[in-house]
């Protein structure tokens, strides 16, 4: 027997290994060679005071141009070494919270809207590979220069190096008050930009409604609204990444202002100490002065990627949001490997229900408590109760859509498991009350990419009473999400999808019949009694009493039972 599990399936968001630093590395050798180059430029101009030969300048033309074109070329390649590593990164981020929403089960309280998931995996997560390649080279960059360059600076005058060691301190402190405002405005803006997606998305799928309501100049003063409320977050976000910049340019202008007057007050042999008991030559003093920028600039490109920092540590976490524990799909959600197996297989599913109960936490109360029920081959079975009794989740336990919290569910006498649900669901059908409309032909709806002959599709789409609209739209695309069809005609839609599936012998159905008119919902009826007709159990969660009425039993959940079904029709009579 099947142990029972005590909490639902749940999983931690993977780490990602972090990219590799070696186009950093590669950027800080190039940010070095500016050394010999400086040191070549300050030997250029103590010779030219000299009267030194041109053939010597000229040497040192070409050396300077010679460490010019090695550090352009060091650069470009840390450069490009520094994107594909934190491009590839990204990717990994990306594909493992594509793949947790993939197995996010529907029951999932937390699952995040479809607008929100596509702005993150969009839009913020390309922050990330900036964060990577920009920010983190800039920070490796003022680890090791400026010490490099406080050595240098410091082996020919201490004045000089004390100036510059006094002024750095300061801008990283300043700097990281700043950071922490621009960490939380960031935050906050791409939270605007997800919600803004998301209200977009919404509305436009409820376009038709929008209109027919006359609720259109309401939308737009509401969507005027939100896009005025981010632009002034994009506003803060950006009066932060200034004020950033300004703390940077006046210390690092300080300091290099100090470095330059006592350079020139020393040359003028006003301050004669300082220079450890010597006096600096005008190639030395040349080369503390180029030098003393050099030391900044490190720092400057830090500051001018620091929002760089804020904005992807925002993404990463908003990609970790995406990947909250809770209850998952059952399997790899891809039955086809399977599928050709089951086509042959032409026994209607038997199902086994044993003290079933569901929580979508430990905390959480139970929505399905010590459920049981034997459903056998080709039955046709209602779930009846309340609404809130647990009548949908069941439904999705059987499909495999969670794993339950005890208990457990036997098809044709296998466990529905992570081992069994890819095979077991290959042979299913779900009928969903809201279903799912691809932006494609109805017939290409019917298919989904599945290897159906033009024989059974044509038998698909009389058995759900499709025909006429088939014959109305062609092959017409149909708008995402089902624009541009009815309610009863997307479900008469599913009733062929499930028809069409190869080999299917369970089908359930989940409140097929909600919300529909008397003769839409009579063809829907029909179609889920056909499909039980051509060999499959039908099992039904539903409040419709007509269609309770057409099944074997009716398994109750919370002890109600359905009215006495009036005035059903002949041809459901006749059916059922």
């Amino acid at each position: 027997m099947p142990a029972n599990r005590a909490t639902p399936s749940t999983s931690s968001p993977a780490v990602a290994t972090r990219p590799s630093a070696q186009g950093a590395w590669w950027q800080v050798l190039a940010a070095l060679l500016w050394l010999p180059q400086a040191a070549v430029i300050a030997w250029g101009i103590e010779a030219i005071q000299q009267h030194a030969a041109w053939s010597a300048l000229a040497k040192a033309c070409a050396l300077f141009l010679a460490l010019g074109l090695l550090r352009a070329l060091v650069d470009g390649y840390g450069l490009r070494r520094a994107f594909a590593a934190a491009r590839a990164h990204t990717q990994q981020l990306r594909l493992q919270a594509l793949q947790a929403l993939a197995l996010h089960s529907p029951l999932h309280p937390q699952r995040p809207t479809a607008g929100l998931a596509a702005s993150v995996l969009n839009e913020q997560a390309d922050n990330i590979t900036s964060y990577f390649a920009r920010y983190t080279t800039a920070r490796t960059k003022v680890m090791v220069v400026p010490l490099v360059i406080l050595v240098c600076v410091f082996s020919l005058s201490w004045v000089a190096g004390l100036v510059l060691l006094v002024a750095a301190p300061l801008i990283p402190i300043f700097m990281a008050l700043v950071g922490w405002r621009a960490e939380a405005a960031s935050k906050k803006h791409l939270q605007d930009v997800g919600n803004l997606n998301q209200f977009l998305l919404d509305r436009l799928q409820g376009l038709a409604s929008i209109r027919g309501l006359g609720a259109v100049a309401q939308v737009a003063q509401q969507l005027a609204s939100a896009a005025e409320q981010l632009r002034a977050n994009t506003m803060a976000v950006l009066k932060i990444a200034f004020l950033s910049s300004a703390v940077l340019e006046l210390f690092s202008a300080l300091g290099v202002a100090l470095v330059a007057v006592y350079v020139g007050f020393h040359m003028l042999g006003q301050i004669p100490f300082g220079s450890w008991g010597g006096t600096l030559g005008l190639a030395q003093a040349m080369f503390v002065l180029l030098l003393a920028p050099a030391f900044f600039e490190p720092l400057r490109e830090l500051s001018a990627v620091w929002h760089d920092k804020a904005a992807g540590v925002a993404a990463e976490q908003a990609l970790q949001a995406l990947q909250k524990p809770g209850p998952q799909l059952l399997g790899g959600g891809d039955g086809q490997p399977d599928r050709a197996a089951r086509a042959n297989q032409t026994t209607a599913a038997a199902l086994a229900i044993n003290d079933l109960s569901f929580q979508y936490s430990a905390e959480s109360p139970r929505v399905v408590h010590a459920f049981s029920a034997e459903i056998g081959s080709g039955e046709r079975v209602a779930l009846w109760g309340e609404s809130g009794s647990g009548k949908s989740t069941v439904m999705a336990l059987i499909a495999g859509l969670a794993a339950p919290s005890a208990g457990y569910i036997l098809i044709d006498g296998q466990v529905m498991d992570a081992t069994h649900a890819d095979s077991l669901r290959s042979g299913m059908a779900w009928v969903a009350q809201k279903p799912h409309v691809l932006a494609a032909s109805l017939v290409d709806n019917i298919r989904l990419g599945r290897d159906i002959d033009d024989a059974a599709l044509q038998q698909a789409v009389q058995s759900a009473a499709l025909g006429p609209v088939l014959a109305l739209r062609g092959n017409a695309v149909v708008g995402d999400g089902g624009l541009g069809l009815s309610g009863g005609e997307a479900l008469r839609l599913t009733l062929a999808r499930a028809a069409a599936t190869p080999g299917c012998r369970l089908v359930l159905a989940d409140e097929p019949t909600a919300h529909l008119d008397a003769e839409t919902a009579q063809f829907v009826r029909q179609g889920l009694l056909a499909l039980a007709a051509r060999g499959a159990t039908l099992v039904v969660a539903t409040h419709d009493p007509l269609l309770a009425a057409c099944m074997d039993r009716v398994l109750s959940l919370d002890g109600s039972q359905p009215p006495i079904a009036t005035g059903l029709p002949a041809a459901t009579r006749s059916i059922a």
